[in-house]
């Protein structure tokens, strides 16, 4: 009972945290997109577990999934060290500009 006590007394004002699975949707190249989920932080969840994004949920690069989906929402953005091209595919390498002729 004391324990109960001590864990609720813990919790804080902080919402629950929704329990979503993310393991059908990263490692497995692009398998859907924005419209496949019902709230946006469903879609950061996803891009929060494979920041290379190859279900292209951050078309923008700002490390924000699916902005437009409904609560709730995660505006936390995922940190997403390498470069990405127009289509907010991960560029590996940077691209050297070419030297000019002098």
């Amino acid at each position: 009972m004391i324990a109960a006590i001590m864990l609720t007394a813990c919790a804080g004002d902080e919402p629950p945290e929704r329990a979503f699975d993310v393991a059908p949707y990263v490692h497995k190249g692009h398998v859907v997109d924005c419209d496949a989920f019902k709230a946006q932080a469903d879609a950061q969840a996803v891009l929060r577990a494979d920041a290379l994004d190859p279900n292209e949920l951050d078309r923008d690069g700002d490390g924000i999934a699916c902005p437009k989906l409904p609560a709730p929402k995660d505006k936390k953005p995922v940190h997403r060290d390498f470069m990405t091209d127009v289509d907010g595919a991960p560029i590996s390498e940077p691209i050297k500009p070419t030297p000019t002729p002098t």
